[in-house]
């Protein structure tokens, strides 16, 4: 038997049902905001609210805001919020999906959901750690690619160099498709140096290498993911958004390339 079909529906007034909305698309609007997939954005805002005691739940997603409207013994409540990207976060993903499951279970009323919602931090890791491994991860890819000793600490070098520049641009909220562009121009000036300067058996290596932190798979995985599962609007502004911070890498790498004189990918 259907689950639903089971509930128990306890009358509400118009206040705690406006309540239990607002409760639930919060917590969507800080999934869409935190990169989770689509799916799971309105699975998790749709449990929520049933569990929170409304009748139904119905969510409609678009990039930049989302659409939510309960109802319940024939009353109806319909609001929208923007959401603005806040840089993907499994962390508050995975805790916002623990406060769906903990209502389901009935250890949290709509108080609770509340007040965990509010006080929801972003935990992140330290700023240096980030720098070291990246700068390591990139310089262990050009070692696989067959890259020398010389051509591993020009990597690590300007990798991390380049995730430092990545960092202080995002810290002023400055526009992703820039932070991308400068980020790639900054790596591929201290990487192309190796070319320049004959650093390394094969110095080309830390060029390819030391931007791969560029790489968009996350946007790129959840964006097959959502057309796959049903969500081909939202699918393809990820995809765009993913494509244009690939191009926005490839213009600042090309703006390096030139400057330094060297085309060492080609080689």
């Amino acid at each position: 038997m259907d689950i639903d079909m089971e509930r128990v529906l306890l009358p509400l007034s118009e206040a705690q049902q406006r309540k239990v909305t607002r409760l639930a698309i919060e917590a969507g609007q800080r999934l869409l905001q935190h990169g989770a997939e689509s799916s799971v954005i309105t699975d998790v805002t749709r449990r929520l609210g049933l569990a929170l005691g409304v009748e139904y739940v119905e969510v409609s997603l678009s990039a930049s805001s989302m659409v939510i409207s309960t109802r319940h013994l024939g009353c109806c409540i319909t609001t929208t919020r923007r959401c603005q990207d806040g840089g993907i976060n499994m962390q508050i993903v995975t805790d916002i999906q623990r406060i769906c499951i903990l209502v389901e279970r009935g250890l949290l009323d709509g108080n609770d959901v509340q007040h965990r919602l509010e006080n929801l931090k972003i935990q992140r890791y330290n700023r240096w750690i980030v720098v070291v491994m990246i700068g390591l991860s990139c310089a262990a890819f050009s070692r696989l690619a067959g890259g020398d000793w010389p051509v591993f600490l020009l990597t690590f070098c300007a990798s991390s160099v380049g995730m430092y520049v990545r960092q202080q641009i995002a810290s002023y909220h400055f526009n992703p498709l820039l932070n991308f562009g400068v980020t790639a121009f900054v790596t591929t000036l201290i990487s192309g140096l190796g070319e320049v300067y004959n650093i390394g058996a094969q110095p080309f290596l830390a060029m390819a290498s030391s931007v791969l932190m560029l790489v968009p798979g996350f946007p790129l995985i959840n964006a097959v993911a959502d057309m796959v599962k049903g969500f081909p609007s939202m699918g393809l502004a990820r995809w765009t958004m993913a494509t244009l911070l690939t191009l926005s890498t490839c213009i600042g790498i090309i703006a390096a390339m030139n400057i330094l004189g060297v085309w060492g990918w080609l080689l």
